[in-house]
């Protein structure tokens, strides 16, 4: 005959054993993931672009990139970053710039400040995406 407390021990490491196995499964599934995490952004004229993130290689995701952007479009992969996209305001189909960087914020700049190096007057941000956590 098995005590009350010794069941409610052999309980509580059923348990907590669960537990650790559920949370390495879930920790190595999302290093994994993030590991292997590849995104595109493509960019065309007129301020047409595509985006594509978190895919499992850069083909596929610059293929989805590029098929969503209308007309002759270029594509750049991101992997752990951003990319962004500015264009002129004042003229949609003349300048624009793009930039891929590890951040948000530093793409957003290089984007922006690349329109207005290109000839932009008042350069805005279009389109912008990140890749697992960029």
């Amino acid at each position: 005959m098995v005590s009350t407390a010794a069941a409610q021990r052999r309980a509580l490491f059923i348990l907590a054993f669960t537990l650790v196995i559920g949370a390495s499964r879930f920790a190595t599934e999302s290093l994994v993931t993030k590991a292997s995490a590849a995104g595109a952004f493509a960019v065309g004229k007129c301020g047409a672009y595509g985006q594509a993130y978190d895919y499992p290689a850069e083909a596929t995701a610059r293929a989805a990139a590029l098929k969503q952007c209308k007309g002759d479009c270029t594509a750049v992969t991101m992997k752990r970053a951003c990319a962004a996209l500015a264009i002129d305001m004042k003229n949609p189909c003349g300048a624009h710039g793009y930039a891929v960087k590890p951040k948000i914020s530093s793409s957003l700049n290089a984007a922006t400040k690349k329109c207005y190096e290109f000839g932009g007057k008042e350069c805005v941000i279009r389109a912008w995406a990140c890749d697992a956590k960029g």
